[in-house]
């Protein structure tokens, strides 16, 4: 290619670029327009299922166009581009585990993009109270892992919180060792969550045997801890890397590649249906025979979908020994009419029927 050639394509690059931007000064002034009205009657920034609705109709019309760009790619940049225009009506605020560098603070920047405002905590409970007390709009807490199953603590929580689930996202989850300089050889312990020890148990057992472990609060945690010991390793993924300015030792120690974490946003908006949702609700059994499947009967007969059923002990949550709590998760929005008849007669026959909510799922983001 000559410096001409090179030149003719740059300049038409440049002449694209003028024009996108053009078009996003329009759009913006579209949404300030748009907030003005909502701030008038106070309605809600977040709109998730709106966001759902603009990313999958970007991808359909990419794919229609012939272009070469992933979904992935399209979506991630029309999460910014909803992100920086959400904040011109007001920068909203995500309550999360913390500290910085957590893969909590990896799913509020995929799932809300990077204006918004983020308040690490000290706990997922802490990170719910925050919401609950409207201290930030949402709290993202994380729900299931691939590997390792759901989070009991934050199934705990959703029992009994007033907050609903309005969005759902799930990370691929990608693990380093991460180290103040990088040098193996000066590593006596390594630092980690429990499940993040348990996801790479394999790779630390061939790569680096005998070396102790322990498990310490959250990942972030442990990058942090690894950043001031230079006798500790820690397992985290690169925003705690950059964050805590650690060397990676090893990337990608996974000892599955399909490792993924799900995280639902907790907050007062309940969203209307895009076509691309899920319901969760949390059941209890009368105790007597044929109950269970009296109660979840209804789903098959009016073609609901289940994707998840998981069972947690009441036990801890004041109810008595060998009672259970069931979550589940299903295919469709509470309002379409299938779901609607089936939820009805569950509610009818089960001992205790809370809804948690009806939300879109952002798969294209980490499809």
């Amino acid at each position: 290619m000559t410096p001409q050639q090179l030149k003719s394509f740059r300049d038409q690059i440049d002449a694209y670029d003028d024009e996108i931007i053009k078009l996003m000064v329009k759009r913006a002034g579209v949404v300030q327009a748009v907030g003005r009205e909502k701030h008038k009657v106070g309605a809600a920034v977040f709109r998730p299922e709106r966001e759902v609705e603009i990313i999958e109709r970007m991808c359909a019309s990419n794919k229609a166009l012939g272009g070469p760009l992933a979904d992935q790619s399209i979506a991630t940049i029309w999460l910014e581009i909803i992100s920086g225009c959400r904040a011109l009506e007001r920068v909203i605020k995500v309550s999360y585990l913390g500290p910085t560098g957590t893969y909590s603070e990896q799913a509020v920047r995929t799932l809300f993009g990077h204006r918004v405002e983020m308040l690490p905590c000290q706990s997922l409970d802490e990170a719910l109270r925050k919401a609950e007390t409207g201290l930030t709009d949402i709290a993202l807490l994380p729900v299931e892992n691939s590997l390792e199953g759901t989070v009991g603590r934050t199934l705990d929580l959703l029992i009994a919180t007033p907050l609903s689930i309005s969005a759902e996202v799930a990370i691929p989850i990608h693990h380093s060792l991460l180290h103040a300089t990088g040098e193996k050889q000066k590593v006596k312990r390594v630092v980690a969550h429990a499940q993040a020890l348990a996801q790479c148990q394999r790779w630390l057992d061939t790569n680096m045997p005998g070396v102790e472990t322990l498990a310490v609060a959250s990942n972030g945690h442990a990058a942090q801890m690894a950043a001031n010991d230079p006798t500790l390793a820690s397992i985290a993924g690169q925003t705690a890397a950059l964050h805590y300015a650690l060397k990676s030792i090893a990337d990608r120690i996974e000892d599955d590649p399909s490792n993924r974490t799900r995280f639902a946003a907790l907050g007062t908006f309940e969203p209307e249906g895009c076509g691309v949702d899920q319901t969760s609700l949390i059941l209890s059994v009368p105790d007597k025979a044929g109950a269970m499947l009296s109660l979840i009967e209804p789903l098959a007969r009016h073609g609901v979908s289940m994707k998840r059923f998981e069972s947690r002990p009441a036990r801890q949550l004041g109810g008595a020994a060998w009672q259970y709590f069931f979550f589940i998760d299903l295919v469709g929005h509470r309002k379409d009419s299938n779901v609607a008849l089936a939820l009805a007669e569950i509610q009818q026959t089960a001992g205790m029927f809370k809804l948690l909510g009806s939300y879109p799922l952002f798969e294209k983001l980490t499809a």
